[in-house]
């Protein structure tokens, strides 16, 4: 081996330089503020749920009086804990009239804000659609207070008394339906029209077209409006601080007078808690009932005549069988 060849560098003598990967501070910048807007957001329902767990001496702030106890728990379920009287029967029928309140205005939001979408989506050619839109979303823009003096006066010239069922529940209606709207706007922007028209060219009626098509494509957008009209009724107290009684109090209200006449005690805690969770279960439970997959049916297969020869129609379970051809 000569010297020559000695002082070659060889390809497997070089030294391979890495370059060092720099830090993504942003990334890291706003990994850290959705951390701070996480706790920000659930900080103050974590706090109400541990602060519930207290002894009998505990208060409403920190720190933490233990021992560990259920009893503001069961004064939600007991008429009197420890010797002293709850306010349990008030809320368990304030619990039932939100219940049921929110149902039934979550059904009658998602309803009309589906069909209202759907009017909207034929676009009147008028030119007035967005004064149309604008209309629809008055209400959004009205203070929830205002709207319930306007709806409490409407029932009033009407000569009719008030009640949850008439002013509070219209209310809670007008309010939840541009938010069911909006929603809806949402859903009909990103889907496409040519799979109506596919399932017509296919032999399809308009009624199957909407039963088959239509809807199994929105009914998320539908979903989400009921959760919209089901939410803030479940949680208003703006639109229905005008009729209570006690009664037919919801559960906002009744909080409210709780509050208002009497010390703020950890039960309080506790309820907001519960409510929370009676939140979560509906949404979940409607979420698992929604998800669940119903079988199409068999439809009745019809027979038409084509240019070709005589065939069956063409649908989701019929396939093609054409005739001889000429």
């Amino acid at each position: 081996m000569t010297a020559l060849q000695l002082e070659s560098p060889r390809p497997q003598d070089r030294v391979i330089k890495r370059e060092i990967k720099q830090r993504d501070w942003a990334k890291w910048g706003l990994g850290a503020y959705f951390g701070l807007f996480l706790v920000f957001l659930y900080g103050p329902m974590i706090l109400m749920a541990v602060l519930s767990f207290q002894g009998y001496y505990g208060s409403i702030t920190f720190p933490f009086k233990g021992p560990l106890s259920l009893n503001w728990w069961r004064s939600l379920l007991d008429s009197t804990v420890a010797g002293s009287p709850t306010h349990a029967v008030d809320i368990h029928t304030a619990a039932r009239n939100s219940l049921l309140l929110g149902l039934v205005a979550g059904l009658i939001v998602a309803f009309l804000a589906f069909t209202l979408s759907m009017a909207f989506r034929r676009r009147w050619r008028l030119g007035t659609d967005a004064v149309g839109f604008y209309v629809i979303m008055l209400a959004l823009m009205t203070p929830g207070f205002l709207l319930a003096v306007g709806t409490q006066l409407f029932w009033a010239y009407l000569g009719l008394h008030t009640s949850i069922w008439r002013t509070a529940l219209g209310a809670n209606v007008i309010w939840g339906i541009p938010f069911g709207f909006l929603v809806m706007l949402a859903v009909w922007n990103r889907y496409d029209p040519r799979v109506e028209e596919a399932a017509r060219d296919l032999g399809a009626d308009q009624k199957r077209t909407f039963r088959e098509v239509t809807l199994p494509l929105v009914w998320t957008g539908i979903f989400g409006c009921f959760l919209f009209g089901f939410t803030l009724t479940w949680n208003d107290y703006d639109r229905s601080v005008l009729f209570q009684t006690r009664a037919t109090d919801s559960l906002p209200l009744e909080i409210g007078g709780i509050t208002f006449t009497g010390g703020v005690r950890p039960d309080l805690y506790a309820l907001g808690t519960a409510t929370t969770l009676v939140s979560l279960l509906v949404i979940g439970g409607l979420l698992v009932a929604a998800s669940a997959r119903v079988p199409f049916r068999r439809g009745r297969v019809q027979r038409v005549e084509e240019e070709l020869g005589l065939a069956q129609e063409i649908g989701a379970d019929a396939p093609v069988v054409a005739g001889p051809q000429e």
